[in-house]
């Protein structure tokens, strides 16, 4: 599955892994990544592993030595986990790590083994006081393709951009008559002459533009741009694949039809781009908001009502906030085994753990309450959506709706199957 086709909850759970490892600092140059491509061995990769060992043996430091090869270790032992890199490849990190608020002496060792989202080029081992993570970030905005289409009266040019890789793929001239009239004929004639060559150059564009953009399977929107009027009279036309027309994102001004113009394009193509996924989270929001507005009975919000329809398989989507500061944790009693839920906000996780401290509980009367387990609230509620074959969809608090659901609806709300009877 492309990055194009991920869905929202894929990519936020993807985006928030790989950024919490940039985030991980070693106390030493004790960190171990380690890229292996689709065409390489699992073999290749534990002898090289192999050989890292035998030089990390000579390190002076008797902490860090260890804390290199226990990391060397774990890697090797992931990497046995896998018959082969399979076809996108397999990214691992492991590393001693110091625990949240402790220093140099609290170091655990943590592996995280990443499936990229698509298949990596690079045969990589580091040892550093970071993960090496670049690479995978760099892959998340890579994989969406727009195409860019520049038309004027005179030429026209069609281009594609997946990431930073432009490719201009066809320039073509019009051979469409300047607008001063030649010769004897009348000025009318000439220009239902000039119209039909303008007709007839633009569904030559149209038919390259088809050709080279459907086929596209991760084509994501198109921009369409010129210096003049043209461009808007080619937009109007029928010369576009219906399907290529309801993907047109945006049509800009440039200075030029040429290359330099697909590079004025390119200047302003992250801003376009992303109007693409506020314009989807603005649809998913406005539909709910009808439906709020009229009353349909099609829809709810609140997680606790939320939860609960969950739980009765009537929610057909789940829209969450991406704002969310939320855990969920479980406690337990370590003498009955009696547990509960609870949804706290992150700030006052520690405020709660320490309220469980001689706290009795509900079931025996024991101060024998525990944190057992702990988990954001969007992995949380997608789990859940998981057993309930249930849609999420993240939406990002940068819109004027996104900020809504934040803040009027709690951040958690859903669509249903079917009504549900109060």
């Amino acid at each position: 599955m492309s990055v194009a086709k991920k869905s929202s909850l894929e990519l936020f759970r993807l985006r928030k892994t790989i950024n919490s490892l940039a985030n991980k600092e070693g106390s030493h140059t004790e960190l171990i990544t380690i890229y292996v491509p689709p065409d390489k061995q699992i073999s290749d990769a534990l002898n090289l592993l192999r050989n890292e060992y035998g030089t990390a043996s000579n390190i002076k430091s008797n902490v860090t030595r260890k804390n290199v090869l226990d990391a060397i270790v774990k890697a090797q032992q992931k990497l046995k986990l896998f018959k082969d890199p399979g076809e996108k490849g397999i990214v691992v990190f492991t590393g001693a790590l110091p625990q949240e608020g402790g220093g140099p002496g609290t170091e655990r060792m943590e592996s995280y083994v990443i499936v990229p989202p698509e298949p990596i080029r690079i045969f990589l081992y580091r040892c550093d006081s970071r993960f090496h993570t670049e690479h995978l970030q760099e892959m998340l905005r890579e994989k969406e393709t727009y195409g860019i289409l520049l038309v004027d009266a005179s030429q026209a040019t069609i281009a594609t951009l997946q990431g930073k890789r432009l490719e201009i793929i066809r320039e073509m001239h019009s051979g469409v008559a300047g607008k001063t009239r030649a010769g004897g004929q009348s000025a009318r004639r000439y220009e239902r002459l000039r119209d039909m060559q303008l007709n007839e150059y633009f569904t030559r564009v149209g038919q390259h533009a088809n050709d080279i953009f459907l086929p596209i399977e991760t084509l994501k929107g198109i921009i369409v741009g010129g210096p003049g009027p043209t461009k808007y009279d080619f937009e109007k036309g029928e010369f576009l694949n219906y399907q290529l027309k309801n993907k047109i994102i945006d049509t800009v001004d440039t200075a030029y039809v040429e290359e330099q113009g697909v590079k004025e394009v390119v200047e302003k193509a992250p801003e376009i781009m992303k109007k693409v996924r506020y314009i989807e989270e603005k649809q998913i929001m406005q539909k709910f908001l009808y439906e709020v507005g009229h009353d349909s009975g099609m829809i709810t919000y609140g997680e606790g009502e939320v939860r609960r329809l969950m739980n009765s398989a009537a929610v057909r989507m789940v829209i969450v906030s991406e704002e969310l500061d939320l855990i969920r944790v479980t406690i337990k009693c370590s003498a009955c085994n009696y547990q509960e839920e609870h949804t706290i906000k992150g700030k006052d996780l520690a405020d709660f753990e320490k309220g469980l401290v001689g706290k009795p509980c509900k079931g025996c009367q024991a101060p024998s309450l525990a944190i057992v387990d702990k988990k954001d609230i969007i992995d949380d509620i997608a789990d859940l959506a998981q057993l309930t074959n249930t849609e999420v969809e993240v939406i990002s608090g940068e819109t004027e709706e996104g900020q809504m659901l934040k803040n009027a609806f709690g951040g958690i709300a859903a669509f249903l199957r079917f009504k549900v009877q109060a």
